[in-house]
């Protein structure tokens, strides 16, 4: 999927995009400026809270610092920054993200040795995903400041030491070690812009003096045909002519995706991350499968007199623990959370990925590669999930300020059920070109994983 076509004649939009792109590149100053500005608030956000008495009963949005910064925080900034992955590509990794600016900051000021290869793994995008977010539910992330502090404070630390240490003014972290870069190369796929690149007219060299491009998520700027590892940041415009902002179909990277474009641990973040792992992450605190498991559990303890796992003696930056707010996870509590999260990620992910390989048997071809590839047209549904899923915490907090939502939950199933919906229309139009029949056999087989997606989180926002 080679894009040639800047050599037609520009329409209007197609223009001022371009324009866009080259104002972009022309005024990095005033990004990196923008840039900085998000680091202190976002340092501000996550910090100081950390720091202050945690909020009483009667503590609101508007009098109280550590609900503000929580509603800002979890309530708009992270469910919108996933949204504005599907409506402008990665964005806020080139323009806004405080991580990648001072990851790169560090770099550039830095040892610059070479980047690993351990830290090259593919594996990374799913691992850092699991692992933050299974670690977020045992300190309650969500709730409480001293547990931001540690992940994202933690995250950042890691991302400037990385960036201290390797490469020379890139950024090593968000290409390969970031834990949301899986998740957000995902979502742009289904972005509308992108930095459309022509590669004849880059091999065709254009009689002036090329300036090299730093490009800092380390991009092969010549081979790149979509947004999902691209930062949107604007640098490489109108690079040898050849490279422009530009606009397209949302659905046409994976409506055209070729099998070899595919990973399997794309496939492993979406079935068994967002679908699995952020479904349990998000269920657990309301499911009375949880607390009948660990009544269970503790009443099998008890009666074999093995007490030490029902202590609450963990500290907060291990297990969620504040006394004050009569809010102490037990030893058994961190593992039946555990224990609920990976059997939702296992029953739930086999199961979809389970009718992705029925469905890709249908077509020809090696099943594998057709089901990496099926795999893809999930994301508006994943995406639609961890969103909603997100935006839960927003809409809890606005109750506490006594405004009322009857219509939530008719809303976010009209949503979920929209984004099935647009994932069956994609996977659909993958199969197309196999055949009327065999795209209906198809996409009737993916019916089921779709379903069963959206009943898990109907659980949550309907029946529990």
């Amino acid at each position: 999927m080679t894009d040639c076509t800047l050599d037609r004649p520009a329409s209007p939009t197609t223009a001022r995009l371009a324009a866009l792109g080259n104002w972009m590149r022309d005024h990095q100053r005033a990004l990196r400026l923008t840039q900085w500005c998000v680091v202190v608030f976002y340092l501000v956000l996550v910090a100081l809270p950390a720091f202050l008495p945690l909020p009483g009963n009667e503590s609101r949005i508007l009098n109280n610092v550590t609900v503000f910064s929580q509603f800002l925080f979890w309530g708009i900034w992270w469910p919108f920054v996933l949204l504005s992955m599907i409506l402008v590509g990665r964005t806020w990794c080139g323009v806004f993200c405080p991580e990648g600016a001072l990851s790169e900051w560090a770099s550039r000021h830095g040892r610059g040795a070479p980047v690993p290869r351990w830290a090259k793994w593919g594996g990374w995008p799913f691992v850092a995903f699991c692992l933050t977010t299974v670690f977020g539910q045992l300190v309650s992330v969500y709730q409480y400041p001293k547990a931001v502090l540690l992940i994202l404070g933690g995250s950042t630390v890691g991302a400037m030491v990385i960036g201290y240490l390797y490469g020379k003014g890139k950024r090593v972290w968000c290409r390969h070690l970031c834990p949301v870069n899986g998740v957000f190369g995902l979502l742009s796929r289904l972005s509308p812009f992108y930095m459309q690149v022509d590669r004849k007219r880059w091999a065709v060299e254009p009689g002036r003096k090329v300036i090299p491009i730093n490009c800092a998520p380390l991009v092969d700027i010549r081979r790149m045909e979509g947004p999902s590892e691209c930062h949107m940041c604007g640098r490489c415009a109108d690079h040898r002519g050849a490279v422009q902002l530009a606009a397209r179909a949302p659905n046409r990277e994976i409506a055209q995706l070729r099998a070899e474009q595919g990973s399997g641990w794309d496939l492993l973040l979406l079935v068994y991350g967002l679908m699995g792992v952020a479904v349990g992450a998000f269920q657990w605190t309301s499911s009375p499968w949880f607390i009948s498991a660990k009544q269970t559990a503790a009443e099998w303890l008890i009666e074999r007199d093995i007490l030490w796992p029902l202590s609450d003696n963990a500290p907060w930056w291990l297990l969620t623990h504040y006394p004050e707010n009569s809010d102490v996870f037990t030893w058994l509590d961190g593992a039946m959370i555990v224990a609920y999260i990976g059997s939702v990620a296992v029953l739930l992910g086999t199961w979809v990925l389970a009718w992705l390989a029925a469905s890709a048997r249908v077509l020809p071809g090696s099943w594998r590669a057709n089901t990496i590839k099926l795999s893809y047209a999930l994301t508006p549904l994943a995406g639609c999930g961890v969103f909603l899923g997100l935006s839960a915490l927003t809409v809890s907090i606005l109750k506490a300020e006594g405004l009322t939502f009857h219509w939530i939950a008719q809303a976010r199933m009209t949503l979920l059920t929209l984004a099935a919906l647009w994932s069956w229309w994609l996977a659909w139009r993958q199969m197309q070109p196999q055949g009327p029949l065999r795209a209906l056999a198809g996409a009737v087989l993916l019916v089921p994983a779709l379903a069963a997606v959206v009943w898990a989180w109907a659980l949550l926002f309907v029946i529990w």
